[in-house]
Order: C-alpha cells, then sequence, then structure tokens
C-alpha cells in the first residue's frame, strides 16, 4: 500500500500544456488562458472573460511510467441561480490516445449567475480538490489529462507514483480553431468528446480550440490573437453568435469577415484556411435575433425575437450568413488558393436534425458533437478534404 512518502510531487509548468494560447500564474497555481494577455485585455464584457478562461481543449501531456497520478486542482463552477447545479466537470486521461479514465474535483469555486439576461453574477470561494487516477496500464506511456471544458481551472501539482516528464514538442500539425458555443463545447459528455477534440483525434493533429460561448463576433482581438499564434492549418466558425446578439446588420458584417481573414493572414498567408459557415439550427435560419431564454415547459430553450421581414434592412439570419460567406470566400478565392469555404449544413443538417434534435434550440446533445467531428473529420481531414496531408 502506498503511503504518502511514496509520492513524486511535480509542479505544473507550462511546458506540460498543449492547447492554450497563454498562462496566469495566481496566488494558486496555474490558470491556462486560451487568449493573450493583450487581447484579454480588451474584452469587453465577463461572458467572453469567462469563456476564454474555461480551458476547452487545454490538456497536460507528460509521459511517466506511473500507475497512479492525483493532479491538484482549483475550479470555478458555473451555475445558474434557479436552475440544478450542473454536475461536477469531467477530467479525462488519455492513455496513447485513449479514453482510459475520468476524475472530478469537488468543491471548488461558484460562479453564480443571477440574471442571464444581464450576465449579472457572484463568485462564492471554495477549497481546492484533488482529481485521481489509478489502476492504469503499467510501463512507459504517453498521458494526456483533458481539463474540463466549462470549468476555470487552475493547476497546482500533480503527485504520482514514478517520475513525469514533459510530452516532446511537435511531431503533429496543429489545428487552430475559432467559433462559438458549439466549438466550445456546450452540451458535450464530456472535454475529449467535443466535436473539434473528436474531429482532431480522427485527423491526427494537436487542437488549439478557440470556440467561445456566445464570443464568436468577429472581435479583432481574437483575430490577432490567431494570427501571432502558431498553426499548420486554420478554420473559423462565423455566424451564429453574430444572429443571436443581433450585433451587426449586414452592411458591417461582410467587411467585417473581411478584416477577420485578412488579420489572420497577415501572420499565416498561405495556411490552409477554412471558413465554416453555421450548423442547422431552425431557430434562427430566417428569423433575426437577438435570442432570448425561454423557459417554457421546466427546461431552458432559446427563441428568437427579431421580425423575419426585418431582413430586407440588413437583418441577419443563418441562411443570409451563409450566403454572405460563401460570396465572400468565392471573391477570395480568386487570389488565395488557401482558403476555402464548408456549409455548416454538411456538417449538421435536415437529416441529422430529424434524428438528433437540439435538446435547447440551438446547441447539439453528445451524439450531436460526434456526428459534427466525423462528418468535419471526413470532408476537411479526409481524403481531397482541404487539410488533407
Amino acid at each position: 500500500m502506498q503511503t504518502e512518502h511514496d509520492w513524486i510531487t511535480t509542479p505544473v509548468t507550462a511546458d506540460m500544456l498543449r492547447g492554450f494560447l497563454d498562462v496566469e500564474q495566481t496566488a494558486h497555481g496555474l490558470l491556462p488562458h486560451r487568449l493573450p494577455a493583450p487581447a484579454r485585455r480588451q474584452i469587453p464584457d465577463d461572458q467572453l472573460a469567462i469563456a476564454e478562461a474555461q480551458p476547452s481543449g487545454v490538456r497536460l501531456a507528460f509521459r511517466t511510467r506511473a500507475t497512479s497520478i492525483e493532479l491538484d486542482a482549483l475550479p470555478t463552477k458555473r451555475v445558474y441561480r434557479g436552475f440544478p447545479a450542473p454536475p461536477d466537470g469531467t477530467y479525462d486521461l488519455l492513455v496513447d490516445g485513449r479514453l482510459t479514465a475520468q476524475a472530478t474535483v469537488p468543491g471548488g469555486r461558484v460562479h453564480a449567475i443571477t440574471d442571464m439576461l444581464t450576465q449579472s453574477a457572484e463568485l462564492h470561494e471554495g477549497p481546492s480538490g484533488t482529481a485521481r487516477f489509478t489502476d492504469l496500464p503499467a510501463g512507459d506511456k504517453d498521458i494526456e489529462i483533458w481539463l474540463p471544458h466549462t470549468e476555470i481551472t487552475e493547476l497546482i501539482a500533480l503527485r504520482s507514483d514514478a517520475p513525469i516528464d514533459p510530452a516532446p514538442a511537435g511531431g503533429r500539425r496543429v489545428w487552430l480553431h475559432h467559433g462559438s458555443s458549439i466549438s466550445h463545447g456546450s452540451n458535450a459528455a464530456h472535454p475529449s468528446a467535443t466535436w473539434p477534440a473528436l474531429a482532431a483525434a480522427h485527423g491526427g493533429v494537436e487542437l488549439v480550440n478557440l470556440g467561445f460561448g456566445g464570443g464568436a463576433l468577429l472581435d479583432p482581438f481574437t483575430a490577432r490573437a490567431m494570427r501571432d499564434a502558431p498553426a499548420d492549418v486554420i478554420s473559423v466558425k462565423i455566424g451564429i453568435n453574430v444572429v443571436n446578439t443581433d450585433a451587426m446588420r449586414l452592411r458591417a458584417f461582410a467587411p467585417a469577415v473581411h478584416g477577420f481573414l485578412d488579420t489572420i493572414r497577415e501572420g499565416h498567408p498561405r495556411t490552409p484556411l477554412l471558413v465554416v459557415s453555421p450548423i442547422l439550427c431552425p431557430v434562427q435560419e430566417d428569423t433575426p435575433g437577438p435570442l432570448v431564454p425561454d423557459f417554457g415547459g421546466g427546461m431552458l430553450r432559446f427563441k428568437a425575437t427579431g421580425d423575419p421581414a426585418e431582413r430586407a434592412a440588413g437583418r441577419l439570419t443563418l441562411t443570409v450568413i451563409r450566403d454572405t460567406l460563401a460570396r465572400i470566400v468565392e471573391q477570395r478565392a480568386a487570389g488565395d488558393p488557401n482558403v476555402h469555404y464548408l456549409d455548416g449544413r454538411d456538417l449538421y443538417g435536415e437529416t441529422d436534425y430529424a434524428e438528433l434534435p437540439l435538446p435547447d434550440g440551438i446547441h447539439p446533445d453528445p451524439a450531436g458533437h460526434h456526428r459534427i467531428g466525423e462528418n468535419f473529420a471526413r470532408l476537411v481531414f479526409g481524403d481531397h478534404g482541404p487539410f488533407h496531408r
């Protein structure tokens, strides 16, 4: 039986992390960020500030022969007043790329949202905890621990019954992806089962996931972060947040897309760049935003409140967004053969919706994430896809 003296404690350092753009040393430990500090200073609201600090796609990567591993962490969990608290976030441990064990960290801070419309909230302090993984396979192995995709996670220390060495960097192409809450992983069962994580596994690439719940709004600081981040292939999934926040009209949208892509191209002039339009979402196909929560029937759903007649005046819908993106990419492709377009309905369309409807009206369920990830891998990383090696 192990005693406390059998454990080797390893500080968590940035060279153990994958899928992040920046780290912050807090009073408790190391906090991964998915936007760099200059971008974070320009974030205009708490929703994006929280989303970028939630480590979707961020994972620890190391080599070890340990069969028992513990990770001390301080999570910050989000709850909505009036709704049951969600289950604790899951930590996925992969051995040589296979999901082998899962754990949770109880306790932690609680970010309690008191009003969904204004996003006003209260922060309640709580203790750190430990994710424990035991009975792992013997022998040398590559370990990844994927962090909960919807819990801000401050990493404190690793303990193990054998030495840990950071995994060597390089060897696989880096896929840099930006999108909305669906890319972030809303309703995914666990962190390595968001659709980008599943697609990355199929495609054999290293994922850097800049999917931000409610935050895919063509922000220039996000484009600059992507411009400056290393990447071998890049995708941007644009549209749903622009519509459901009613953030702009068609006159502003098209130039904003061009500007976003121009900025990325400043740092990646010839990198394969894929523009992806929204998946099917009947709530917003032909009805403008803004989107508001609908609490009818005892469960949270969403509804669009705009007037379809105002499309003629430039109000945006998903149909308008798709037409505009397809036209923009066609224009740009005349001088940029490495820019490509994918209609999001090829990832999740009418047939998928009939089989796997959106539980809250806008986000896929866990099976929907698998469907989108598989379709993306086939269409984009597969033979004749724009990211095929």
